[in-house]
């Protein structure tokens, strides 16, 4: 069976992530968060006070984007992804809505898109990767021969996400996560450098109202349909 590249890209909070991870472990692919990465770069950002109100110091952040070291270990009780920030877990730290608000402003930089596309496709050299993101299947890796993009409403990804905070004992709140989903959506939308868009061979999956078995179901059966012989 021949191993190719899966890209999965879509809208936040769509469930990409926990799909494609649940995807890789079911194939045996490699799995990798795209978005953790720019996730991990806002972090560094907040922490070394290259964010002062609502300005991002870019200069001071190109002159260490180089020593920003994001790399990705498998936890051996859960299988799932850890994202590590020069050798730290920050997997918890990155999903919190503090950077949530700052994640898609540090993404339209382009030197930080562009260093992390280059490591990205360092990544998939090997192939056997399901990756998922924003631009995965346009920019990334345009010639990736499995392309998804993920949709729903933005009242059930605010939901989902609300869902998710408070599963960890984090405060939140539905209206501020909504406002916060519909702004992340006009800036990926709309930024000047890879912004979030269907690739013209990508395949449309709206889970909106999707159990996460149908949707396993279906992206196995396109996964077999490209990679089964004959």
């Amino acid at each position: 069976m021949r191993k190719i590249i899966i890209a999965i890209d879509g809208f936040s909070s769509c469930g990409k992530s926990t799909m494609a991870k649940a995807l890789a472990r079911n194939i045996g692919y490699l799995y990798f968060d795209s978005g953790a990465m720019y996730r991990a770069v806002a972090l560094f950002c907040m922490k070394n006070e290259l964010i002062k109100g609502d300005n991002i110091d870019k200069e001071a952040l190109l002159a260490c984007i180089k020593d920003i070291n994001i790399t990705f270990e498998v936890d051996p009780e859960t299988k799932n992804s850890i994202t590590f920030l020069n050798g730290k877990n920050v997997e918890h730290e990155i999903r919190s809505l503090e950077v949530s608000q700052f994640v898609s402003k540090i993404a339209a930089i382009d030197f930080v898109r562009e260093e992390m596309v280059n490591r990205q496709r360092e990544m998939g050299k090997a192939k056997g990767i399901v990756m998922d993101g924003r631009d995965i299947g346009t920019t990334v890796f345009p010639n990736a021969e499995l392309k998804v993009f993920v949709t729903a409403s933005a009242e059930v990804r605010a939901q989902r996400r609300y869902d998710e905070l408070t599963a960890r004992g984090d405060k939140a709140d539905f209206n501020e996560i909504l406002e916060n989903v519909l702004q992340r959506d006009h800036i990926d939308q709309t930024r000047e450098i890879s912004p979030l868009k269907r690739a013209d061979d990508a395949l449309l999956l709206d889970n909106s109202n999707l159990t996460r078995e149908e949707q396993m179901n279906w992206l196995i059966e396109q996964f077999n349909k490209l990679t089964q012989e004959c």
